[in-house]
């Protein structure tokens, strides 16, 4: 069924009327509409679309001659979600070896049906954060899905991770005779991160991601973990990529490397699981998104080969709970990402679902992986809001949304830039 829902947008894309520079008109027609900027609801609600874009929302709209009407019943139309933390080359299994076993072409087409089941689950835009060792092959996904050759969301992508020698994802745990590369470009100094960073954008990456920190542990219950690069290491990173319009995120997980990140002015830092009072400060003051990926660990707890793992796992788990609340309280923005990848593609929108247990209302959620994933990704004043003039981006979910955030993951209706591909 699903192939077939996406079989029909593709044809709608290459063959409709849009495609030949006609207008065309939609309305959709629901029970309710949210405004994710204020959580007030909408009832009943219209949204006219034409073409690419969102012409008017209300009540009632005007129904132009010759306009589609989707009636969509008792659903809440709300913007398409944004997941900011995705890997759209992994999937479950052997993380590592299925980076040494798998084919960059396999992994390619592996990310194209994993960009469609993450569209077909209302994600309407998602950042790639890293490929795990298939360099800028993403850049050929995103813009084959620009190009309306595949189903899939708006994407940021950053070709491989950018990581020192020996760290967090270099090839640390197979027989160094067999030479088994790293998931990541390495760079060890500052001069080798900037040129990694000018190789990455020359092939079409859209911002960076740098390991920070890694690996963590708990030492006399007291959590650890290493950086990899210093502040000034960073801030070179950093001013490279503003030198050409672009951003750093870092993958860091605790102090110190959480604070030499924000200092050196990244654009997010992704898990987060500790943030000293300054970091916290910090991020505040420079509107510095925290992505906690709340997903991937209850995962991994979940699916751990030994009970002592599962053990550690639920340990990090609760840990970062713990901070998420401190983290709230502290005002540090925060947008949805899940580390998608490791578990299967289209059930991230449980991230929604984990954030509000550990202490996040389900409006301030939404606004997570609507409003501040759009700034984050770039993309503010263009998606994530239902507005004149905005992409359709546009999703329905059973309920409502802002009393029961588990509506999220019952998407019913996906539009993305005025293609309708579930319903």
């Amino acid at each position: 069924m699903k192939r077939t829902i996406c079989i029909a947008a593709l044809a709608t894309l290459l063959s409709g009327p849009a495609a030949f520079g006609q207008s065309r008109a939609i309305v959709l027609h629901a029970a309710r509409l949210l405004d994710v900027e204020t959580g007030k609801i909408l009832a009943p609600a219209e949204v006219l679309v034409e073409n690419e874009r969102i012409v008017a929302v209300g009540t009632q709209v005007n129904h132009p001659v010759g306009a589609e009407t989707i009636d969509l019943g008792d659903r809440t139309l709300m913007p398409g979600l944004i997941d900011s933390h995705t890997h759209l080359f992994l999937h479950p299994g052997a993380e590592d070896l299925q980076t040494v076993q798998e084919s960059v072409p396999q992994r390619t087409l592996i990310a194209v049906a994993a960009a469609r089941d993450d569209l077909l689950a209302g994600f309407t835009a998602e950042r790639d954060m890293g490929t795990e060792g298939a360099g800028s092959a993403d850049t050929a996904v995103r813009n084959a899905i620009d190009k309306g050759m595949f189903p899939g969301p708006r994407l940021r992508v950053s070709g491989n991770a950018v990581d020192i020698l020996g760290g967090h994802e270099d090839a640390n745990h197979f027989n160094p005779a067999q030479h088994v590369l790293s998931n990541a470009d390495y760079a060890n100094d500052a001069l080798e991160l900037v040129k990694v960073i000018r190789q990455q954008y020359k092939e079409g990456a859209d911002f960076t991601k740098i390991y920070e920190t890694g690996r963590d542990s708990f030492r006399d219950g007291e959590f650890h973990t290493p950086f990899q690069y210093t502040e000034a290491e960073l801030r070179s990173a950093v001013q490279e990529a503003a030198r050409v319009g672009k951003h750093v995120a870092v993958h860091a997980t605790g102090e110190p490397g959480t604070l030499y990140a924000a200092r050196a002015g990244v654009v997010s830092i992704d898990h987060a699981d500790q943030l000293s009072d300054e970091t916290m400060r910090i991020m505040r003051e420079k509107q510095i998104f925290a992505v906690p990926t709340f997903t991937i660990s209850e995962f991994f707890a979940d699916h751990a080969p030994t009970k002592e793992q599962a053990e550690r796992e639920k340990v990090l788990v609760g840990y970062h709970a713990r901070e998420f609340k401190k983290q709230l309280a502290a005002g540090v923005p925060f947008a949805v990402g899940s580390d998608v990848g490791p578990f299967p593609h289209g059930t991230q929108a449980r991230e929604f679902v984990l954030m509000v247990k550990f202490g996040m209302t389900p409006l301030a959620a939404i606004q997570a992986g609507t409003l501040n994933g759009a700034k984050l990704l770039g993309w503010q004043g263009q998606t994530g809001n239902l507005k004149a003039g905005y992409f359709a981006d546009i999703i329905a979910v059973a309920g409502n949304p802002v009393e029961d955030i588990t509506a999220v993951q019952k998407v019913g209706f996906v539009m993305k830039g005025g293609v309708v591909y579930k319903k």
